[in-house]
């Protein structure tokens, strides 16, 4: 991921997936990757270019790990980059919006469901959390923001926790092996 757009090539970053330890280009054109989320069934994989202000969907094959069918599922207007998301029990994916001071729930058809307006302008991310997984939990950032910004988003760069009236999906867990003077 390169921020810095006088250094960055536009479209000149891929999607990888790990094949035991040989990295493979999945999806090439992308500039800088977030959001990645599955559909409940695991069929549906999820994947923002946040300057490009895209979601696409993919077909997504659990037993090899592919990717196909690259489709635009949904995008944002000008100021709204996607960051990071997840997705609900109802099947439902969830977006924070960088710089547009929203959290965005969309059906699985890529239609807007409901917006969480916030406080803050620099979402990060969100995740499902709590004993029963009924908090909406949003990171949110501080960087780059002037003194004068701070004072009026005083909450900017705090984790937010809202109840949102749906429930998240337990994530899977991954377990990293690293060399032992790792």
């Amino acid at each position: 991921m390169i921020e810095n757009e006088a250094l960055a090539q536009p479209r000149s970053a891929a999607l990888y997936r790990l094949d035991g330890s040989q990295a493979r280009r999945c999806h090439e054109g992308v500039t800088i990757a977030n959001g990645l989320a599955w559909s409940p069934d695991g069929l549906t994989m999820y994947f923002a270019d946040s300057p490009a202000r895209r979601i696409l969907a993919f077909d997504f094959e659990p037993s090899n790990g592919e990717i196909s069918n690259p489709r635009l599922f949904a995008e944002t207007p000008p100021g709204a980059y996607l960051d990071g998301a997840t997705v609900d029990a109802d099947g439902c994916l969830w977006s924070a919006h960088w710089g547009a001071s929203r959290v965005v729930r969309y059906r699985p058809d890529g239609t807007i469901d409901s917006e969480i307006a916030l406080p803050v302008s620099q979402p990060s991310c969100v995740a499902f959390g709590g004993d029963a997984l009924d908090q909406l939990f949003v990171t949110t950032a501080r960087v780059g923001m002037s003194p004068e910004q701070l004072a009026l988003e005083p909450l900017a760069g705090d984790v937010l926790v809202y109840r949102v009236g749906v429930t998240g999906l337990e994530q899977n867990s991954v377990q990293a092996v690293y060399p032992r003077d790792f």
